[in-house]
């Protein structure tokens, strides 16, 4: 099954902190899944922009998981409302890039991590399939 054209499960879930702790990172709660096919819509105009593939770092991630790497204790992963895209995997287009196209989505939050003054190590992007996206921008250094 796919999340969305480009997104497979196994992309998804995929952790190798998960796998280095022997956490099951998956889930099959529907609301999660919704919520992950509706964040995945801004992946896939990220990458039809580009026209290049485009890694992902994060997705889901388990409430088990997100506790043992010490995540945030309200992590959007865990909701299946966040992604971290990182193009760095791929090349072809800059984390700088997509953190600047995406300013122009409907998110809830866009967050530059870490990385330098001129590209962010990764991106993370965040959207809320109920209730109000917020459109903040942060930059965690």
């Amino acid at each position: 099954m796919k999340i969305s054209a480009n997104i497979s499960e196994a992309e998804a879930f995929k952790s190798q902190s998960a796998v280095r702790h022997g956490i099951d990172n998956t889930t099959t709660n529907e609301v999660v899944l919704d919520n992950m096919r509706h964040v995945a819509e801004l992946f896939e105009q990220i990458r039809a922009h580009f026209g290049v593939p485009i890694g992902i770092s994060s997705f889901y991630r388990s409430p088990a998981l997100n506790k043992k790497i010490g995540g945030a204790k309200n992590s959007q992963h865990t909701l299946g409302e966040a992604i971290d895209i990182d193009a760095d995997i791929f090349g072809g287009v800059t984390n700088a890039q997509i953190f600047e196209f995406a300013k122009t989505l409907d998110f809830d939050q866009l967050i530059w991590e870490y990385g330098d003054d001129n590209n962010p190590a990764w991106v993370h992007i965040s959207r809320k399939r109920v209730g109000k996206n917020r459109k903040q921008r942060l930059r965690i250094k």
